[in-house]
Protein backbone atom coordinates (compact mmCIF):
# COMPACT_ATOMS: atom_id res chain seq x y z
CA UNK A 1 0.00 0.00 0.00
CA UNK A 2 1.35 3.52 -0.62
CA UNK A 3 0.15 7.14 -0.71
CA UNK A 4 -0.86 9.02 -3.87
CA UNK A 5 -0.79 12.67 -5.13
CA UNK A 6 -3.03 12.97 -7.84
CA UNK A 7 -5.06 15.34 -10.32
CA UNK A 8 -7.84 16.74 -8.84
CA UNK A 9 -10.16 14.00 -9.80
CA UNK A 10 -9.35 10.62 -11.38
CA UNK A 11 -11.68 8.58 -12.41
CA UNK A 12 -11.41 4.58 -12.97
CA UNK A 13 -12.48 3.71 -16.59
CA UNK A 14 -16.10 2.40 -16.65
CA UNK A 15 -15.54 -1.09 -18.30
CA UNK A 16 -13.03 -1.81 -15.26
CA UNK A 17 -15.65 -0.43 -13.03
CA UNK A 18 -17.98 -3.43 -14.59
CA UNK A 19 -15.27 -6.10 -14.27
CA UNK A 20 -14.97 -5.09 -10.02
CA UNK A 21 -18.42 -5.01 -9.45
CA UNK A 22 -18.20 -8.32 -11.22
CA UNK A 23 -15.72 -9.88 -8.90
CA UNK A 24 -17.64 -8.15 -5.53
CA UNK A 25 -20.32 -10.46 -6.26
CA UNK A 26 -18.21 -13.17 -6.76
CA UNK A 27 -16.66 -12.98 -3.55
CA UNK A 28 -19.91 -12.23 -1.62
CA UNK A 29 -21.26 -15.61 -2.77
CA UNK A 30 -17.95 -17.22 -1.06
CA UNK A 31 -18.20 -14.96 1.79
CA UNK A 32 -17.56 -17.37 4.78
CA UNK A 33 -17.74 -17.44 8.47
CA UNK A 34 -13.68 -17.07 8.80
CA UNK A 35 -13.82 -13.08 9.78
CA UNK A 36 -10.18 -12.78 9.74
CA UNK A 37 -9.04 -14.08 6.28
CA UNK A 38 -12.15 -12.37 4.72
CA UNK A 39 -11.08 -10.95 0.97
CA UNK A 40 -11.50 -6.74 1.33
CA UNK A 41 -12.50 -7.03 -2.53
CA UNK A 42 -16.51 -7.49 -1.87
CA UNK A 43 -17.27 -5.83 1.31
CA UNK A 44 -20.87 -6.16 2.72
CA UNK A 45 -21.00 -2.86 4.95
CA UNK A 46 -23.58 -2.30 7.20
CA UNK A 47 -24.69 1.00 7.99
CA UNK A 48 -24.71 2.09 11.39
CA UNK A 49 -28.03 3.22 12.30
CA UNK A 50 -27.61 6.94 13.56
CA UNK A 51 -25.22 11.43 12.51
CA UNK A 52 -25.27 12.28 9.42
CA UNK A 53 -28.40 14.19 8.77
CA UNK A 54 -30.43 12.12 11.36
CA UNK A 55 -28.90 10.39 14.17
CA UNK A 56 -30.00 8.28 16.97
CA UNK A 57 -26.75 8.93 19.05
CA UNK A 58 -23.70 10.75 20.11
CA UNK A 59 -21.70 12.44 17.63
CA UNK A 60 -18.92 10.41 16.08
CA UNK A 61 -16.48 12.77 17.96
CA UNK A 62 -17.73 12.27 21.28
CA UNK A 63 -18.47 9.17 23.90
CA UNK A 64 -18.29 5.85 22.50
CA UNK A 65 -20.68 3.01 22.92
CA UNK A 66 -18.43 0.35 22.24
CA UNK A 67 -14.64 -0.93 22.14
CA UNK A 68 -12.59 -3.50 21.25
CA UNK A 69 -8.82 -4.44 21.88
CA UNK A 70 -7.40 -6.58 19.20
CA UNK A 71 -4.85 -8.99 19.53
CA UNK A 72 -3.10 -10.93 16.77
CA UNK A 73 -2.15 -9.99 13.46
CA UNK A 74 -2.87 -11.20 9.85
CA UNK A 75 -2.15 -10.58 6.24
CA UNK A 76 -3.96 -7.35 4.81
CA UNK A 77 -5.63 -7.84 1.55
CA UNK A 78 -5.26 -5.38 -1.17
CA UNK A 79 -8.24 -4.05 -3.80
CA UNK A 80 -7.33 -3.12 -7.32
CA UNK A 81 -10.90 -1.24 -7.11
CA UNK A 82 -10.24 1.72 -5.35
CA UNK A 83 -13.49 4.63 -5.35
CA UNK A 84 -13.89 7.01 -2.16
CA UNK A 85 -17.51 6.72 -3.07
CA UNK A 86 -19.49 4.40 -0.22
CA UNK A 87 -20.01 0.75 -2.10
CA UNK A 88 -23.77 0.84 -2.11
CA UNK A 89 -26.81 -1.27 -3.15
CA UNK A 90 -26.65 -0.36 -7.55
CA UNK A 91 -29.40 1.65 -8.80
CA UNK A 92 -29.88 -0.34 -12.09
CA UNK A 93 -26.30 -0.56 -13.04
CA UNK A 94 -24.39 2.23 -12.26
CA UNK A 95 -20.98 3.21 -12.45
CA UNK A 96 -18.54 3.32 -9.09
CA UNK A 97 -15.86 5.63 -9.99
CA UNK A 98 -13.02 6.25 -8.37
CA UNK A 99 -12.21 10.27 -7.53
CA UNK A 100 -9.21 11.72 -5.38
CA UNK A 101 -9.11 15.09 -3.83
CA UNK A 102 -6.08 16.98 -4.88
CA UNK A 103 -3.85 17.83 -1.57
CA UNK A 104 -5.03 14.80 0.44
CA UNK A 105 -3.09 11.78 0.76
CA UNK A 106 -4.87 8.65 -0.28
CA UNK A 107 -3.97 4.91 0.50
CA UNK A 108 -5.16 1.84 -1.43
CA UNK A 109 -7.46 -0.07 0.75
CA UNK A 110 -11.06 -1.15 1.85
CA UNK A 111 -12.13 -2.09 5.55
CA UNK A 112 -15.15 -3.99 6.28
CA UNK A 113 -17.29 -2.07 8.61
CA UNK A 114 -18.94 -5.05 9.84
CA UNK A 115 -15.31 -6.51 10.71
CA UNK A 116 -14.03 -4.27 13.26
CA UNK A 117 -13.43 -6.41 15.70
CA UNK A 118 -11.63 -9.05 13.49
CA UNK A 119 -7.29 -8.68 13.68
CA UNK A 120 -7.22 -8.79 10.37
CA UNK A 121 -9.19 -5.56 9.90
CA UNK A 122 -6.66 -4.04 12.81
CA UNK A 123 -3.73 -4.84 10.71
CA UNK A 124 -5.48 -3.50 7.44
CA UNK A 125 -6.05 -0.33 9.15
CA UNK A 126 -3.05 0.06 10.19
CA UNK A 127 -1.36 -0.36 6.83
CA UNK A 128 -3.53 1.94 5.80
CA UNK A 129 -2.38 4.48 8.44
CA UNK A 130 1.08 4.18 7.79
CA UNK A 131 0.34 4.90 4.03
CA UNK A 132 -1.22 8.11 4.62
CA UNK A 133 1.88 8.96 7.34
CA UNK A 134 -0.86 10.24 10.12
CA UNK A 135 1.65 12.30 12.62
CA UNK A 136 2.01 10.09 15.61
CA UNK A 137 1.37 6.69 14.02
CA UNK A 138 4.62 6.02 12.58
CA UNK A 139 6.08 4.27 15.79
CA UNK A 140 7.27 1.08 15.41
CA UNK A 141 5.95 -0.26 18.66
CA UNK A 142 2.11 0.33 17.03
CA UNK A 143 1.04 -3.39 16.78
CA UNK A 144 -2.78 -4.79 15.78
CA UNK A 145 -3.09 -6.57 19.61
CA UNK A 146 -2.42 -2.91 21.10
CA UNK A 147 -5.06 -0.61 18.79
CA UNK A 148 -7.92 -0.01 20.26
CA UNK A 149 -11.03 0.72 18.05
CA UNK A 150 -14.40 2.06 19.78
CA UNK A 151 -17.53 2.08 17.81
CA UNK A 152 -19.57 5.25 17.72
CA UNK A 153 -22.96 6.03 18.16
CA UNK A 154 -24.24 8.62 16.23
CA UNK A 155 -24.35 7.89 12.23
CA UNK A 156 -27.13 6.93 9.70
CA UNK A 157 -24.99 7.70 6.61
CA UNK A 158 -21.35 5.82 7.69
CA UNK A 159 -19.37 3.45 9.95
CA UNK A 160 -17.81 5.86 12.66
CA UNK A 161 -14.79 5.08 15.24
CA UNK A 162 -12.68 6.40 17.30
CA UNK A 163 -9.11 4.44 17.28
CA UNK A 164 -5.88 5.25 19.61
CA UNK A 165 -3.17 3.44 21.13
CA UNK A 166 -3.37 4.40 24.78
CA UNK A 167 -0.18 2.03 25.30
CA UNK A 168 2.23 4.15 23.33
CA UNK A 169 2.25 7.46 24.75
CA UNK A 170 1.58 10.81 22.93
CA UNK A 171 0.21 8.95 19.91
CA UNK A 172 -3.34 10.76 18.70
CA UNK A 173 -6.96 9.83 18.69
CA UNK A 174 -8.39 9.39 14.90
CA UNK A 175 -11.59 9.58 13.76
CA UNK A 176 -11.83 6.51 11.45
CA UNK A 177 -15.09 7.01 9.00
CA UNK A 178 -15.92 4.13 6.55
CA UNK A 179 -18.98 5.58 4.09
CA UNK A 180 -22.21 3.31 4.20
CA UNK A 181 -23.93 1.69 1.52
CA UNK A 182 -26.33 4.21 0.63
CA UNK A 183 -24.92 7.30 0.83
CA UNK A 184 -23.12 7.46 -2.19
CA UNK A 185 -26.74 7.89 -3.93
CA UNK A 186 -26.84 10.66 -1.69
CA UNK A 187 -23.63 12.67 -1.53
CA UNK A 188 -20.91 13.50 -4.13
CA UNK A 189 -18.03 12.28 -1.81
CA UNK A 190 -15.35 14.34 -3.80
CA UNK A 191 -17.42 17.39 -3.28
CA UNK A 192 -17.51 16.72 0.41
CA UNK A 193 -13.56 15.80 0.85
CA UNK A 194 -13.01 19.07 -0.75
CA UNK A 195 -14.78 20.97 1.46
CA UNK A 196 -13.97 19.81 3.91
CA UNK A 197 -9.94 20.18 3.14
CA UNK A 198 -10.89 23.71 1.98
CA UNK A 199 -12.87 24.29 5.54
CA UNK A 200 -9.93 23.16 7.59
CA UNK A 201 -7.37 24.55 5.81
CA UNK A 202 -7.91 28.13 4.85
CA UNK A 203 -10.94 28.63 7.72
CA UNK A 204 -9.85 26.42 10.34
CA UNK A 205 -13.19 25.44 10.54
CA UNK A 206 -14.44 21.71 11.28
CA UNK A 207 -12.10 18.58 11.46
CA UNK A 208 -8.63 17.90 9.97
CA UNK A 209 -8.72 15.07 7.03
CA UNK A 210 -5.48 13.15 7.43
CA UNK A 211 -6.22 11.59 4.28
CA UNK A 212 -8.64 9.12 2.65
CA UNK A 213 -8.65 4.98 1.47
CA UNK A 214 -11.25 3.24 -0.82
CA UNK A 215 -14.34 3.36 0.90
CA UNK A 216 -13.63 6.04 3.71
CA UNK A 217 -11.10 8.27 5.66
CA UNK A 218 -9.68 9.62 8.66
CA UNK A 219 -10.28 12.66 10.49
CA UNK A 220 -9.16 14.94 13.25
CA UNK A 221 -10.63 13.91 16.34
CA UNK A 222 -11.87 16.86 18.81
CA UNK A 223 -12.05 16.12 22.54
CA UNK A 224 -15.62 17.60 22.72
CA UNK A 225 -19.19 16.37 23.74
CA UNK A 226 -22.29 16.06 21.14
CA UNK A 227 -24.96 18.34 22.38
CA UNK A 228 -28.34 16.77 23.19
CA UNK A 229 -32.02 17.85 22.31
CA UNK A 230 -32.07 19.88 25.21
CA UNK A 231 -28.65 21.97 24.98
CA UNK A 232 -30.57 23.72 21.81
CA UNK A 233 -33.17 25.13 24.03
CA UNK A 234 -30.18 26.29 26.18
CA UNK A 235 -30.77 30.10 25.16
CA UNK A 236 -26.79 31.03 25.67
CA UNK A 237 -26.19 27.30 23.51
CA UNK A 238 -28.66 28.73 21.43
CA UNK A 239 -26.90 31.96 20.60
CA UNK A 240 -23.51 30.56 20.21
CA UNK A 241 -25.09 28.31 17.56
CA UNK A 242 -26.02 31.20 15.56
CA UNK A 243 -22.73 33.28 15.96
CA UNK A 244 -20.95 29.83 14.57
CA UNK A 245 -23.47 29.68 11.95
CA UNK A 246 -22.84 33.39 10.77
CA UNK A 247 -19.16 32.44 10.54
CA UNK A 248 -19.88 29.69 8.22
CA UNK A 249 -22.27 31.75 6.25
CA UNK A 250 -19.41 34.46 5.36
CA UNK A 251 -17.07 31.63 4.09
CA UNK A 252 -16.20 32.22 0.07
CA UNK A 253 -18.42 29.80 -1.50
CA UNK A 254 -15.83 29.69 -4.42
CA UNK A 255 -13.38 28.98 -2.26
CA UNK A 256 -14.74 25.92 -0.73
CA UNK A 257 -16.87 24.69 -3.81
CA UNK A 258 -15.67 22.05 -6.09
CA UNK A 259 -16.15 24.08 -9.77
CA UNK A 260 -16.76 21.54 -12.85
CA UNK A 261 -14.62 22.61 -16.11
CA UNK A 262 -15.91 26.30 -16.63
CA UNK A 263 -18.09 26.45 -19.71
CA UNK A 264 -16.81 28.23 -22.52
CA UNK A 265 -20.28 30.61 -22.72
CA UNK A 266 -18.45 31.90 -19.13
CA UNK A 267 -15.71 34.74 -19.13
CA UNK A 268 -12.57 32.91 -17.35
CA UNK A 269 -13.29 35.44 -13.87
CA UNK A 270 -16.83 34.47 -14.07
CA UNK A 271 -18.25 32.11 -12.11
CA UNK A 272 -21.59 30.07 -13.51
CA UNK A 273 -24.74 30.47 -12.45
CA UNK A 274 -25.24 28.56 -9.33
CA UNK A 275 -27.99 26.10 -8.40
CA UNK A 276 -29.10 25.70 -5.47
CA UNK A 277 -28.20 22.34 -3.11
CA UNK A 278 -31.79 22.13 -1.85
CA UNK A 279 -33.41 22.12 -5.10
CA UNK A 280 -30.77 19.79 -6.82
CA UNK A 281 -30.89 17.52 -4.20
CA UNK A 282 -35.22 17.66 -4.36
CA UNK A 283 -34.39 17.21 -8.16
CA UNK A 284 -31.68 14.46 -7.71
CA UNK A 285 -33.15 12.33 -5.28
CA UNK A 286 -36.99 12.66 -6.52
CA UNK A 287 -35.93 9.66 -8.95
CA UNK A 288 -34.15 7.84 -6.99
CA UNK A 289 -37.28 7.74 -4.47
CA UNK A 290 -38.99 6.98 -7.43
CA UNK A 291 -37.49 3.59 -7.23
CA UNK A 292 -37.61 2.66 -4.03
CA UNK A 293 -41.38 3.24 -3.93
CA UNK A 294 -41.56 0.86 -6.38
CA UNK A 295 -40.41 -1.78 -4.56
CA UNK A 296 -42.29 -4.64 -3.86
CA UNK A 297 -42.11 -4.42 0.24
CA UNK A 298 -43.22 -0.87 0.24
CA UNK A 299 -47.64 -0.84 1.08
CA UNK A 300 -49.77 1.03 -1.82
CA UNK A 301 -50.82 2.81 1.58
CA UNK A 302 -47.40 4.37 2.14
CA UNK A 303 -47.29 5.10 -1.54
CA UNK A 304 -50.64 7.10 -1.56
CA UNK A 305 -49.58 8.90 1.56
CA UNK A 306 -46.04 10.17 0.18
CA UNK A 307 -47.79 10.31 -2.92
CA UNK A 308 -44.57 12.06 -5.04
CA UNK A 309 -46.00 12.44 -8.47
CA UNK A 310 -48.13 15.24 -6.42
CA UNK A 311 -45.15 15.96 -4.42
CA UNK A 312 -43.23 17.09 -7.63
CA UNK A 313 -46.24 19.47 -8.72
CA UNK A 314 -46.30 20.88 -4.94
CA UNK A 315 -42.90 21.78 -4.97
CA UNK A 316 -42.96 23.47 -8.81
CA UNK A 317 -45.84 25.19 -7.37
CA UNK A 318 -43.63 26.77 -4.26
CA UNK A 319 -40.90 27.04 -5.61
CA UNK A 320 -42.91 29.08 -8.34
CA UNK A 321 -44.38 30.75 -5.09
CA UNK A 322 -40.96 31.72 -3.33
CA UNK A 323 -39.44 33.33 -6.17
CA UNK A 324 -42.47 35.73 -6.25
CA UNK A 325 -41.92 36.13 -3.02
CA UNK A 326 -38.74 37.27 -2.73
CA UNK A 327 -39.23 39.43 -5.74
CA UNK A 328 -41.52 41.20 -3.27
CA UNK A 329 -40.26 40.90 0.27
CA UNK A 330 -36.44 40.97 -1.03
CA UNK A 331 -33.89 37.30 -1.42
CA UNK A 332 -32.23 35.78 1.40
CA UNK A 333 -28.17 36.06 0.40
CA UNK A 334 -26.73 32.36 -1.08
CA UNK A 335 -24.23 31.76 1.50
CA UNK A 336 -21.86 28.43 2.32
CA UNK A 337 -24.56 26.74 4.25
CA UNK A 338 -24.14 23.56 6.37
CA UNK A 339 -27.80 22.11 5.44
CA UNK A 340 -27.64 19.49 8.94
CA UNK A 341 -27.60 21.49 12.25
CA UNK A 342 -28.77 18.67 13.97
CA UNK A 343 -27.89 18.47 17.33
CA UNK A 344 -26.05 15.37 17.21
CA UNK A 345 -23.44 17.34 14.55
CA UNK A 346 -22.75 20.34 16.70
CA UNK A 347 -20.17 19.85 19.63
CA UNK A 348 -19.32 21.21 22.34
CA UNK A 349 -15.45 21.76 22.89
CA UNK A 350 -13.76 20.67 26.63
CA UNK A 351 -11.90 23.77 26.82
CA UNK A 352 -11.20 26.45 24.03
CA UNK A 353 -7.66 28.65 23.62
CA UNK A 354 -7.17 31.62 25.81
CA UNK A 355 -8.48 34.20 24.52
CA UNK A 356 -10.78 32.83 22.29
CA UNK A 357 -14.67 34.13 22.01
CA UNK A 358 -17.14 31.89 24.12
CA UNK A 359 -19.15 30.86 21.12
CA UNK A 360 -16.09 29.09 19.90
CA UNK A 361 -17.32 26.21 22.21
CA UNK A 362 -19.20 25.08 19.55
CA UNK A 363 -18.02 22.98 16.77
CA UNK A 364 -19.74 22.20 13.63
CA UNK A 365 -19.39 18.76 11.90
CA UNK A 366 -20.14 16.59 9.41
CA UNK A 367 -20.43 19.06 6.18
CA UNK A 368 -21.47 16.10 3.99
CA UNK A 369 -24.87 18.07 3.22
CA UNK A 370 -23.45 21.44 2.65
CA UNK A 371 -23.59 23.55 -0.27
CA UNK A 372 -24.96 26.80 -1.48
CA UNK A 373 -27.96 27.93 -0.19
CA UNK A 374 -29.87 30.67 1.27
CA UNK A 375 -28.99 31.55 4.79
CA UNK A 376 -32.71 31.46 5.76
CA UNK A 377 -33.26 27.97 4.83
CA UNK A 378 -29.99 26.83 6.40
CA UNK A 379 -31.76 28.76 9.94
CA UNK A 380 -35.05 26.83 8.91
CA UNK A 381 -33.43 23.47 8.71
CA UNK A 382 -31.74 24.20 12.28
CA UNK A 383 -34.86 25.48 13.71
CA UNK A 384 -37.14 21.60 12.42
CA UNK A 385 -34.50 20.02 14.10
CA UNK A 386 -35.30 21.83 17.44
CA UNK A 387 -38.28 19.23 17.21
CA UNK A 388 -36.47 15.80 17.33
CA UNK A 389 -35.60 13.65 19.35
CA UNK A 390 -33.01 11.44 17.91
CA UNK A 391 -32.74 9.93 21.53
CA UNK A 392 -36.19 9.07 22.02
CA UNK A 393 -38.79 6.56 21.63
CA UNK A 394 -39.57 7.25 18.18
CA UNK A 395 -36.64 9.11 17.09
CA UNK A 396 -38.03 9.57 13.47
CA UNK A 397 -41.35 11.96 14.83
CA UNK A 398 -40.74 15.19 14.86
CA UNK A 399 -42.90 16.92 17.64
CA UNK A 400 -44.23 20.59 16.26
CA UNK A 401 -45.08 21.95 19.53
CA UNK A 402 -40.77 21.50 20.43
CA UNK A 403 -40.72 24.25 17.56
CA UNK A 404 -38.58 27.43 18.99
CA UNK A 405 -40.62 30.22 19.96
CA UNK A 406 -40.63 33.40 18.52
CA UNK A 407 -38.21 34.81 21.67
CA UNK A 408 -36.35 31.33 21.20
CA UNK A 409 -35.83 32.23 17.38
CA UNK A 410 -35.22 35.90 18.26
CA UNK A 411 -33.26 34.92 20.70
CA UNK A 412 -30.62 33.14 17.70
CA UNK A 413 -31.46 35.99 15.08
CA UNK A 414 -29.54 38.65 17.33
CA UNK A 415 -26.96 36.62 17.98
CA UNK A 416 -26.31 35.31 14.33
CA UNK A 417 -26.81 38.58 12.98
CA UNK A 418 -24.46 40.50 15.35
CA UNK A 419 -21.75 38.16 14.16
CA UNK A 420 -22.28 38.50 10.60
CA UNK A 421 -20.28 40.98 8.98
CA UNK A 422 -21.63 41.23 5.16
CA UNK A 423 -19.34 43.39 2.92
CA UNK A 424 -21.18 46.68 2.94
CA UNK A 425 -22.39 47.54 6.28
CA UNK A 426 -26.02 47.27 6.54
CA UNK A 427 -27.98 51.19 7.74
CA UNK A 428 -31.03 49.05 8.70
CA UNK A 429 -31.85 48.84 12.62
CA UNK A 430 -31.20 45.27 13.97
CA UNK A 431 -35.06 44.83 14.96
CA UNK A 432 -35.73 45.33 11.42
CA UNK A 433 -33.21 42.93 10.32
CA UNK A 434 -34.33 40.14 12.84
CA UNK A 435 -37.70 40.89 11.20
CA UNK A 436 -36.99 40.35 7.61
CA UNK A 437 -34.87 37.25 8.88
CA UNK A 438 -37.84 35.84 10.70
CA UNK A 439 -40.38 36.58 7.18
CA UNK A 440 -37.56 34.81 5.40
CA UNK A 441 -37.42 32.00 7.55
CA UNK A 442 -40.92 31.11 7.17
CA UNK A 443 -40.94 31.60 3.61
CA UNK A 444 -38.33 28.59 3.16
CA UNK A 445 -39.11 26.39 6.01
CA UNK A 446 -40.90 24.04 3.85
CA UNK A 447 -38.20 23.42 1.75
CA UNK A 448 -36.49 21.71 4.73
CA UNK A 449 -39.49 19.10 4.82
CA UNK A 450 -39.27 18.58 1.42
CA UNK A 451 -35.79 17.65 1.18
CA UNK A 452 -35.53 15.23 3.87
CA UNK A 453 -38.85 13.78 2.91
CA UNK A 454 -36.64 12.49 -0.29
CA UNK A 455 -33.50 11.36 1.99
CA UNK A 456 -35.57 9.45 4.21
CA UNK A 457 -37.72 7.70 1.35
CA UNK A 458 -33.72 6.38 -0.52
CA UNK A 459 -32.39 5.50 2.64
CA UNK A 460 -35.23 3.39 2.98
CA UNK A 461 -34.03 1.19 0.46
CA UNK A 462 -31.54 -1.30 2.07
CA UNK A 463 -34.61 -2.39 4.46
CA UNK A 464 -36.98 -2.21 1.88
CA UNK A 465 -35.18 -5.15 0.03
CA UNK A 466 -34.25 -6.88 2.70
CA UNK A 467 -30.31 -6.07 2.43
CA UNK A 468 -30.21 -4.19 5.70
CA UNK A 469 -31.39 -6.39 8.00
CA UNK A 470 -33.18 -5.10 10.82
CA UNK A 471 -32.98 -1.14 10.52
CA UNK A 472 -31.97 0.67 13.88
CA UNK A 473 -33.80 3.50 12.48
CA UNK A 474 -37.52 4.06 10.58
CA UNK A 475 -36.73 5.50 7.43
CA UNK A 476 -39.75 5.56 5.77
CA UNK A 477 -41.92 6.97 9.20
CA UNK A 478 -39.20 9.77 8.91
CA UNK A 479 -40.44 10.62 5.49
CA UNK A 480 -44.18 10.25 6.01
CA UNK A 481 -43.35 12.53 8.80
CA UNK A 482 -41.41 15.28 6.89
CA UNK A 483 -44.14 14.82 3.71
CA UNK A 484 -46.58 15.51 6.30
CA UNK A 485 -44.53 18.60 7.51
CA UNK A 486 -44.13 19.89 4.18
CA UNK A 487 -47.34 20.13 3.52
CA UNK A 488 -48.93 21.22 6.46
CA UNK A 489 -46.63 24.38 6.42
CA UNK A 490 -47.37 24.78 2.62
CA UNK A 491 -51.03 25.08 3.61
CA UNK A 492 -50.33 27.40 6.40
CA UNK A 493 -48.91 29.37 3.62
CA UNK A 494 -51.77 29.26 1.53
CA UNK A 495 -49.70 27.56 -1.27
Amino acid sequence: MHDLRLPQVDYLPKKLGSVLRSLNRIFTLFDSQDTSMAPALGPDIQPMALSLGRGQGSSPYSAPVSSLSLGGSSPSIRTTSRSSSSLSIPFDDEEVDVVRVEGLRHAEGKLEARRYKTPAFAQQLLTILHALRIPTWNHRGITPDIVKIQKVSGSLTNAVYFVSCPSIPHTSILLLRIYGPSSGNLISRPRELHILHALSSRYHIGPRVYGTFENGRVEEYFDSSALTAADLRNGQISGWIGARMAELHQVDINAVELHETPSCSHPPDAHPPRQLGVEKNVKSWLPLAREVLSLPAVSDEIRQTLALDQFEHEWTRYMAWLQEWEGKHGKSPVVFAHNDTQYGNLLKMSSVAPGSPEHHQIIVVDFEYASPNPAAFDIANHFQEWTADYHGATPHILDPSRYPTSAQRFNFYHAYLTHYEPSVASTEPLPAQEARLEAQVGAWSPASHGMWALWGIVQAREALDGTDGEPEFDYVGYALCRMEGFRRELRALAI
